[in-house]
């Protein structure tokens, strides 16, 4: 088992190290060594601090989700489980270990895993319905990203993307959303089928069991936009330290935009995806050849370096057969 974990950690070491090599090789600039000469420390700092905050109110959100549920979980629970997610997540496709995780970790903490899968869907469903709701204002004040279409259908746009957390609360309370995935899968394998038809159960029955308690679900959807917006500010923090100024509003607004296509990505952690999309967006604004430099450290800072201590959470509490034990039908005694 432990040959195993030594196997995803040596192939996700080699794909971050080949990634970021030939991202930095396709992107730097002989001008970029103007900046790694300016580049101030003291930036690493506020990196920390600031990655430290969105750690910590993505800490808090899990609690207050897991207190609406009617469980209680401890501070030292509740960092195994934020820690766990960023390493398993980052070596299993389209990050779905991430919330097996995050099951495991509470379930020892004597969360009943209905619950803890139920705290764990709506805490994912909370970031990407923030982030989904801040598109609209991204794409208003961004219209660099949005210059080739009419101002009408931006508007447009904006105001779907408002309305749709709105009516996915109204739909649930409905049989549509069922009907609706039922001619969706009609082609499907019927195990896969079935699979869809759990976990929309499973989410439905997570929405009915949190809202009992607005209040809390209010406090941590609040905590989960701040926890997203802090993580998000480690670019332009990283920014000011290479002495480049750029209007905050249009840096966090297309890191809003990139993390949200990363929720969708197919790929363990979003690699490749994150840093070519990072490219895409950054290299108009950035000075020629830094792109590449400024993409790799975000990915370290707030991916890499959290996986570290993930992996280290996880091979304490459980030891080096950590993965094996995250397959399906194995479970946890």
């Amino acid at each position: 088992m432990r040959n195993k974990l030594m196997e995803h950690i040596l192939v996700l070491f080699s794909v971050v190290v080949l990634m970021s090599c030939a991202v930095i090789y396709f992107t730097f600039d002989i001008q970029a060594l103007q900046y790694l000469t300016i580049f101030e420390p003291w930036s690493i700092a506020a990196v920390l601090g600031v990655l430290f905050v969105g750690l910590f109110f993505d800490g808090t959100r899990l609690r207050n989700l897991t207190l609406a549920s009617g469980e209680e979980l401890s501070i030292g629970a509740t960092v195994n489980v934020v820690l766990s997610n960023y390493f398993l997540a980052l070596i299993t496709p389209g990050a779905s270990g991430g919330a097996v995780a995050q099951v495991i970790f509470m379930k020892r903490a004597g969360i009943p895993v209905v619950k803890a899968t139920a705290v764990v869907i709506v805490r994912t469903a909370m970031s990407i319905m923030f982030l989904i709701m801040m598109v609209p204002f991204v794409l208003q004040n961004d219209k660099a990203l949005v210059s080739w279409l009419p101002t009408n259908a931006i508007l447009a746009l904006s105001f779907v993307l408002t309305i749709i957390p709105v009516a996915l609360v109204f739909l649930l309370n409905t049989r549509y959303p069922e009907k609706l995935l039922y001619l969706l899968t009609g082609r499907l394998a019927k195990s896969m089928r079935r699979k869809s038809f759990m976990w929309y159960k499973e989410f439905r029955t997570a929405s009915f069991l949190l809202g009992k308690n607005p209040i809390a679900v209010i406090r941590a959807f609040i905590e989960s936009g701040i926890s997203l917006l802090a993580i998000y500010a480690v670019v332009p923090v990283f920014m000011s330290g290479f002495g480049i100024e750029l209007p905050l509003s249009i840096v966090m607004g297309r890191m809003i935009l990139l993390n949200l296509l990363l929720y969708f990505s197919p790929t363990p952690g979003g690699s490749g995806v994150a840093e070519a999309g990072f490219v895409v967006l950054f290299s108009p604004l950035l000075p020629s050849g830094t792109v590449g430099i400024f993409a790799v450290m975000w990915r370290f800072a707030c991916e890499y370096f959290p996986f570290l201590l993930g992996a280290v959470v996880c091979i304490r509490n459980f030891g080096s057969d950590f993965i094996a034990h995250t397959k399906i039908g194995r479970k946890w005694d």
